[in-house]
């Protein structure tokens, strides 16, 4: 039986375990079977990976093959690739000759828990709050790829071969030769976005014949502020309370002080890393990203692929924050069409005295209205201080088959 879990809250707004899905014509020939298999990662070219990207208006940057290829390369230790790619084939189930993939499924397969998460760091984070339902440490559990460290994930199809794609996908493992699991665990899945609807209906309509069980809850949420469009800091300011609009300008002016206040990009993000890594650990020490342990250093080596990958004039954008001659904060944030999606911060905790977390986030809001974006994404967690700059939840939602519930 399919089960939305939180019975209270919907999973998406408006929506009753489950989200909105607009219907769109599919590219594809109704005559046509479509297969799902198990490829490598490294099989698919770059090429054939982002032309599906950019084919499906709710993938992200954290879908991208660089995002993924980062990971794989910093990460790949801690799980086995289990990418799935669907092509037309024939009666025989033969791909067919010069076929294409209509879809991509960034997938990897590992334990629930493993004893490295730890050091690692390799746990899935999700809302401390959230009602979601367990899964047995042992459990073999196919996640999207990269999810420790992406924060929104989908399918990578075109609108309309979404639902294909999806029933090709259940199809997979459903089948006597499909993946070993025990549960399929697919995370930062957004709300309205098609792919969620027809993975759970495809999924479900394999439920009763199969004994699964399936659950749409809600994961967490990436709280974002909506920029208005051609204004400037004044005037997203005025969106505010006044009380928020009276303290951000107050801390401003205080630190306006101590000299100009500069956010500034790197024009050599891997030369400049290091000092980016320095700041965020002053700021969370054991808790950051980058201590002296396995995980520590696997953090640095996706950092350091990301920024190796995508160029330093790509989307992904190392800056520094000082007032007068101080260097006070570091920021990585990611340019994804009328998005900037704010994805780690460094502060110094001797600055404290200059509120360096407001002039971080008060300089991305008048970078990225500078800019032309229309979001700036928080991305996920609820910490209270992104609401203070407007921010509205945006929730991601959690699509969990278990083969064997336990």
């Amino acid at each position: 039986m399919t089960i939305p879990t939180l019975t209270a809250e919907p999973v998406c707004p408006g929506a009753v375990g489950g989200s909105a899905t607009t219907a769109t014509a599919s590219t594809l020939n109704p005559a046509t079977r479509y297969l799902a298999s198990t490829r490598s990662f490294d099989s698919i070219p770059a090429a054939s990976w982002d032309a599906l990207v950019a084919a499906n208006p709710w993938a992200t940057r954290f879908s991208g093959w660089a995002f993924q290829r980062a990971w794989w390369d910093a990460y790949g230790a801690n799980a086995h690739d289990g990418t799935v790619v669907v092509l037309p084939v024939d009666e025989s189930g033969v791909p067919l000759p010069g076929s294409e993939p209509i879809g991509i499924v960034p997938l990897m397969h590992r334990h629930a828990v493993e004893p490295s998460d730890l050091t690692d760091h390799s746990r899935l984070r999700q809302a401390a709050d959230a009602e979601m339902t367990a899964v047995l440490p042992s459990a073999t559990s196919i996640f999207f790829g990269a999810s420790y460290h992406a924060d929104y994930a989908t399918l990578l199809a075109a609108p309309g071969d979404v639902d294909p794609v999806a029933e090709a996908v259940a199809a997979h493992f459903a089948g006597p030769g499909g993946p070993d699991w025990d549960v399929v665990d697919l995370r930062r899945l957004r709300c309205g976005d098609p792919a969620a609807d027809a993975l759970a209906a495809a999924f479900g309509r394999r439920e009763q014949a199969g004994g699964w069980t399936l659950n749409l809850e809600r994961e967490d949420v990436c709280p974002v502020v909506t920029l208005p469009d051609g204004g400037d800091f004044d005037d997203f300011l005025a969106t505010l309370g006044g009380k928020e609009r009276h303290e951000i300008r107050r801390k401003v002016r205080r630190a306006e002080a101590s000299g100009p206040i500069l956010l500034t990009r790197s024009t050599d993000p891997l030369a400049d890393l290091p000092a980016f890594i320095e700041l965020h650990q002053k700021r969370w020490g054991a808790e950051g990203l980058f201590p002296e342990t396995p995980g520590g250093a696997m953090s640095r080596v996706f950092f350091r692929r990301l920024f190796e990958l995508l160029g330093p004039d790509g989307p992904l954008v190392l800056s520094f924050l000082a007032v007068g001659d101080r260097r006070i904060g570091a920021g990585v944030h990611l340019e994804d069409g009328p998005s900037l999606l704010y994805y780690n911060a460094g502060l110094d905790p001797e600055a404290r005295e200059l509120s360096p977390g407001v002039l971080m986030v008060a300089s991305y809001v008048r970078a990225a209205l500078a800019g032309g974006f229309r979001r700036m994404d928080f991305l996920r967690g609820d910490e209270p201080y992104k609401y203070e700059w407007g921010a509205r939840d945006e929730p991601i939602q959690r699509l969990l088959v278990r083969r064997r519930v336990g």
